[in-house]
């Protein structure tokens, strides 16, 4: 029986990683193809549309206190100069490029 439970443990772990794993490269798809033209693709908020909006980088203070149901919010309905995608993203995809923009912010 606690073999069948370490079989299972190990079974579920696996798939947990692997589910993660691929939000993760589905987020950073997403992240290229409609974030890091502004934001770059660091997050640095380096690009010159960032600066000439003047975008904070996600490693800012305030951005990484922001949670993520304010990057969703942002990223559905648009915040100031940013329009929103909400018509062009699912929102699972916005949760993937948010889970992809917190491990830029590491």
């Amino acid at each position: 029986m606690t073999h069948g439970f370490r079989a299972a443990a190990v079974i579920l772990m696996a798939a947990f990683i692997a589910v993660s794993a691929f939000t993760q490269a589905t987020g950073a798809s997403i992240y290229r193809s409609k974030c890091a033209m502004c934001h770059g693709a660091d997050g640095l908020a380096m690009t010159p549309m960032a600066k000439s909006m003047k975008e904070l980088s996600f490693k800012d203070p305030a951005m990484l206190k922001a949670s993520d149901a304010r990057f969703f919010a942002s990223t559905k309905f648009g915040i100031n100069k940013m329009p929103g995608y909400s018509t062009r993203l699912t929102d699972q995809e916005i949760k993937d490029v948010i889970a992809f923009i917190r491990t830029l912010q590491k």
